[in-house]
C-alpha cells in the first residue's frame, strides 16, 4: 500500500523535524574535558556527569533560553537540592558509585539516608594526607586546579578571557591589594569528595557572602560564558596567617548546589581541619594570594599555561612560602 503526502503536509513534517533536531542536540564546540592526572603525569579524559544535559544547555539555543529563564536561578538548584535530601534519593547512589568508580572503603559511614547523605561523606582518617610543613600551602579540597601567577595574567579556558578580581570581590579596594597576586580555581566535581579544608593555619578577619546565580562551573560552561565566578552566588573569607600574609579564601555554588555550608565557628583555624561541604552538585574554591607570598609548583603552572586542569588530592602541595 502506497501512502501519498500533500506538499504542505511533507513541508510541515520537515520543519517539524529540524525544530526537533535544533530542541535537542547540542551544537557548538564539543570537545571533551582534557586533565592532567598529577601522580602519574598522564592526560586523561574526565567522565562528566549528565554531560549530555550540559552541552545542551550552553551549546542548544532551546537549552540556552532555559538556562537563562530558570536553571541558573535558585528555585532550580533549592528544588533539586531537595530532592537529593530525600529518602528515595537513595536509590541513585548505587549507580552513581558504580559510573564514577568511587573507592568506597575510603569512606566512614557507608548506611546512607539520602542521596545528599552519601554526596556529603567523609574520609576515613587513615586516608587523608597531609603534608604538614608550616611553609607548605596544601589543596583545600580533592579537584581539578587551575594555578596562575599573577591574576593580572590569567587567561582562562577560552583564550584571552581575564579573571575580574574586582567584580568578583565586589570591592575595588580590596582588589586593588591582591590585584597582582597568585589565583588557585578548585573544580569539584560532583564524583569528587564535597567536603573543603583550610590549606593554612591562621585567624579568620572578615567574611563576605555574595547573591548570584547559579551556572554550572564545568568548563563546557566557561567555553561559553567565562564570567561565571563572578555572576555565581559566592561567600569569601580573609584570614590573617603566619607564613602567606593575608589569604582569600571564596566557595562559589554552581547549578543544582543545593547548598555551601561552613562548619567551622572557630576564628582560629588549623591547617587541614574542615572548613565546610557542599550539598549535591560540583562547585568551586578559589584562593588568592598577595603578590611575593608563594611559590605555586612547576607542574600546576606548566599544566595551566596549556589550558589544562591538574587533579589533585586533598592535603597535597601546591605551593611554597616564598624567600
Amino acid at each position: 500500500m502506497k501512502l501519498h503526502f500533500s506538499k504542505k503536509a511533507l513541508l510541515i513534517f520537515t520543519i517539524s523535524l529540524a525544530f526537533l533536531t535544533i530542541a535537542i542536540f547540542p551544537f557548538g564546540e564539543n570537545k571533551p574535558i582534557k586533565y592532567i592526572e598529577r601522580h602519574t603525569n598522564k592526560l586523561k579524559t574526565e567522565k562528566v556527569a549528565g554531560e549530555f544535559w550540559l552541552k545542551w544547555l550552553y551549546n542548544n539555543p532551546i537549552g540556552e533560553l532555559s538556562l537563562y529563564a530558570l536553571v541558573k536561578r535558585k528555585l532550580i538548584s533549592d528544588f533539586y537540592g531537595n530532592r537529593m535530601n530525600s529518602a528515595n534519593s537513595k536509590t541513585k547512589i548505587a549507580k552513581f558509585i558504580s559510573d564514577f568508580n568511587i573507592e568506597m572503603h575510603k569512606f566512614e559511614n557507608t548506611d546512607y539516608k539520602s542521596f545528599n547523605d552519601f554526596f556529603t561523606r567523609k574520609y576515613k582518617p587513615e586516608f587523608i594526607k597531609i603534608d604538614t610543613n608550616s611553609n607548605v600551602l596544601i589543596s583545600p579540597a580533592d579537584s581539578k586546579v587551575l594555578a596562575y601567577k599573577n591574576i593580572q595574567n590569567t587567561n582562562f579556558i577560552v583564550k584571552g578571557a581575564k579573571f575580574n578580581l574586582s567584580e568578583f570581590l565586589q570591592n575595588d579596594s580590596l582588589a586593588n591589594v591582591y590585584k597582582d597576586g597568585s589565583l588557585f580555581i578548585f573544580r569539584l566535581c560532583p564524583a569528587d569528595y564535597h567536603r573543603f579544608h583550610f590549606p593554612f593555619s591562621g585567624t579568620t578577619l572578615k567574611n563576605t557572602k555574595i547573591n548570584g546565580f547559579y551556572y554550572s562551573v564545568s568548563p563546557i560552561a566557561l567555553r561559553k560564558n567565562v564570567e561565571i565566578y563572578c555572576e555565581n552566588k559566592r561567600e569569601y573569607t580573609i584570614f590573617k596567617t603566619q607564613y602567606f600574609d593575608n589569604v582569600i579564601m571564596a566557595e562559589v555554588g554552581a547549578t543544582l548546589v543545593g547548598s555551601i555550608i561552613n562548619t567551622h565557628k572557630s576564628k582560629k583555624l588549623l591547617k587541614g581541619e574542615e572548613k565546610g561541604f557542599f550539598k549535591f552538585g560540583g562547585s568551586t574554591i578559589i584562593l588568592i594570594l598577595k603578590k611575593g607570598t608563594i611559590k605555586i609548583d612547576n607542574d600546576l603552572i606548566s599544566n595551566t599555561l596549556n589550558n589544562l586542569e591538574t587533579e589533585i588530592k586533598f592535603g597535597e602541595q601546591i605551593a611554597l612560602k616564598y624567600h
